[in-house]
């Protein structure tokens, strides 16, 4: 057992709480960009001391679009997170990624408009490196620990990250398949970026729902539709998570702990102080 808080559990639609967590306390913390979606609950699963944050608050209660992801990630950044599994409920845009099935992305593509998409602003720059979005080595562990549960799961595949919260309409749904693009979602961006900008590994492990609206043999995505799958989706996702806690190792052989190394690009000379403070926690370790 460690005491050290290394890993953390985003939940996404369908995963509000996360079963088997022991000897729980509820951390509220405030940060330089708000609050976090709801409090951070810390506590031992399979010995292992985990963080499990509810995107979209307790209840269910924010929309895609009002997620504060800068907060969300910053906050568990604060209690010294290093690696982040995403749980996120998506469609398929593929015929052989079906319903009930589990896809581990490893291409990411943005097409959010609204929302914070960086930490740097306020006379701080930086070009954070995201060419391979999602942590290659965590999104081996993650693929090991459903592949474990007995579920059907693939590897790779792009995930494109639709602003919602509507659903997409049939020309959008066909196009993005068009583009190539695997499975769709409303919340991986702009996390993934923001989690790579705080050097915290983040991988997800993608629960598919339906085959969103391009399907003409399947009856268009409904959210009655999506949570009936969710349901039947929530057990397997809390056994991988409970494998992954019981086999988890918070050593780090990929890049993601310096992924700012080489990306800040404003000379310290000009940087104003209260920008300085307000990311402190990201970039001291650079900026001496």
């Amino acid at each position: 057992m460690t005491d050290a808080i290394s890993l953390a559990i985003i939940g996404g639609s369908g995963l509000y709480s996360m079963q088997g967590l022991e000897s729980t306390e509820e951390r509220t913390i405030s940060t330089p960009f708000g609050e976090p979606s709801a409090p951070i609950i810390v506590g031992l699963l399979e010995g292992q001391r985990v963080a499990f944050l509810a995107r979209h608050g307790i209840g269910h209660h924010i929309n895609p679009s009002e997620i504060n992801y800068r907060a969300n990630i910053y906050a568990l950044k604060s209690l010294g997170v290093e690696k982040i599994v995403s749980i996120s409920a998506c469609g398929s845009l593929r015929e052989d990624y079906a319903p009930g099935e589990i896809v581990v992305p490893d291409q990411l593509f943005d097409m959010t408009r609204d929302r914070k998409r960086t930490f740097f602003e306020n006379g701080l720059v930086s070009h954070i490196s995201v060419a391979d979005p999602f942590c290659p080595d965590l999104s081996a562990q993650i693929m090991k620990t459903v592949r474990d549960t007995g579920a059907t799961v693939h590897k790779g595949g792009s995930f494109i990250t639709i602003e919602g919260p509507r659903f997409s309409t049939r020309a959008e749904s066909n196009t993005f398949r068009s583009w190539g693009m695997s499975i769709i979602g409303m919340t991986a961006s702009p996390e993934a970026f923001l989690a790579r900008e705080a050097e915290i590994c983040y991988g997800v492990m993608a629960h598919v729902t339906d085959y969103d609206v391009w399907h003409l043999s399947e009856a268009p995505v409904t959210l009655e539709i999506v949570i009936k799958t969710l349901m039947k989706n929530t057990e397997v996702a809390q056994e991988a998570v409970r494998n992954l806690a019981r086999e988890y190792s918070a050593k780090r052989e990929c890049t993601c702990g310096n992924a700012l190394a080489d990306a800040l690009i404003t000379q310290p000379r000009v940087i104003l102080s209260e920008t300085r403070e307000r990311l402190d926690l990201l970039v001291k370790k650079y900026l001496k």
